[in-house]
């Protein structure tokens, strides 16, 4: 066994580096900061450099540099043109950082709102309740309509966040008091109040948009329709509108970034010329998982990546090892064993979809599995790592 080992070539997989940056302001020339960072962080640890080497760059940055911010006054304008009278807010998250910014634009309106809120969790798995006294309290989730007022007397008139210690109906009731609160999972519940809406979920908006129109609504925008018109009057993002945006302050946000694609070109141009190797260039977001413990799903941007390099499109095509070896391969030697699974990953077709041998791979983008990598490598804090650089992810076991 010690002898198999000692013979393999290469002893490192997939690795990750969180890549430390200047603080980048409005106007900066962020590719040349990013190629100048990477190129001291690779010199100055003396790594090497190898094709298919991947450079992850925060969106924050790419927003931070083009200066893409708007007020609640900017909001409240753009929500005002498109609103006469009251409307419905259905299905936004529970989030400071997220959700309450863009909520004092829409109340600074003047508008009246009525908000509709899912449960027993938003759509990124943030709880309103706890499940177990929901359970008890015969509530249907699939059917029951709650006011505020029901809301507070099954249960109760405190109800904090797990993790944040905040009563998320109590804070949205004192940033928007021109506003009434309900609870229900069927979007159309909205129509019994106005039939003008703001859908303000993420990932389920279309679906939702549509379901309102078919069932008698008269005007249906969402969350990517505000600050989505180009003006330079402030920031704004023509696929996204306020989607992916942070609180930047008390009354402003940073929006999700634009023209991300001739960005990555240039700084994989860079980089390429430079190292004479050939790189590839994502921004990212939010990664794509879930917390076991308190059930959130991490992702509340539009999106895990919005702009990327050409060679990062498609989904992996991988053998599961762990299951060729449980399997089929279980009777043979270790070295046995090893050269039938090397065999097999060179001789493997590039679409491997339905086949057996790929049971336990995971299905999804190449950047959403890279966005999470370097979301978690790079953390939300103080880490001064806004750039990640990965290597080897498109290796496999049959790699010298």
């Amino acid at each position: 066994m010690k002898e198999a080992i000692l013979n393999m070539k290469r002893y490192i997989g997939t690795t990750t580096r969180g890549i430390r940056l200047p603080i980048v302001k409005k106007g900066d020339d962020l590719v040349d900061i990013v190629f100048q960072s990477v190129k001291n962080a690779i010199e100055s640890e003396n790594i090497k450099v190898h094709d298919k080497d991947v450079i992850c760059v925060t969106e924050s940055l790419l927003a931070r540099s083009q200066g893409n911010y708007a007020t609640c006054d900017d909001i409240a304008k753009n929500v005002a043109d498109k609103f006469d009278g009251e409307f419905g807010v259905v299905f936004p998250i529970l989030s400071r950082n997220r959700f309450s910014t863009i909520l004092k634009g829409l109340a600074k309106s003047g508008r009246k709102l009525h908000i509709l809120l899912s449960f027993p969790s938003d759509e990124v798995g943030n709880h309103l309740m706890d499940e177990n006294k929901l359970y008890g309290t015969g509530i249907n989730p699939y059917r029951d309509v709650l006011t505020e007022a029901q809301y507070r007397e099954h249960f109760g008139k405190e109800v904090k966040h797990e993790f944040t210690g905040i009563d998320y109906v109590k804070l949205y009731k004192e940033i928007a008091p021109n506003s009434e609160i309900y609870f229900s999972n069927d979007p159309r519940a909205i129509l019994s109040y106005t039939k003008d809406v703001l859908v303000a979920s993420i990932h389920t908006r279309e679906l939702i948009k549509r379901e309102l129109k078919d069932n008698g609504a008269n005007l249906v925008y969402g969350l990517d329709d505000i600050l989505a018109e180009p003006t330079d009057a402030h920031g704004y993002n023509e696929q996204y509108g306020v989607l992916g945006s942070n609180m930047a302050g008390p009354e402003m946000i940073k929006l999700f970034p634009r023209n991300g694609k001739p960005f990555v070109d240039a700084v994989q141009k860079r980089l390429n010329e430079y190292f004479n190797n050939h790189f590839e260039v994502m921004v990212y977001g939010d990664g794509a998982f879930k917390d076991p413990i308190g059930k959130i799903w991490e992702l509340a941007d539009p999106v895990v990546s919005p702009a990327y390099t050409d060679g990062l499109h498609g989904t992996p095509s991988e053998l599961k090892m762990k299951y060729l070896a449980d399997t089929e391969l279980k009777g043979l030697s270790t070295d046995e064993m090893e050269k039938v699974i090397i065999d097999r990953i060179h001789e493997k077709d590039q679409d491997l979809l339905g086949r057996d041998e790929t049971l336990g791979t995971t299905p999804r983008r190449l950047t959403d599995l890279l966005g999470s990598l370097a979301d978690l490598t790079s953390g939300s804090g103080d880490k001064g790592t806004p750039v990640v650089m990965v290597q080897g992810y498109f290796d496999n076991y049959a790699n010298d």
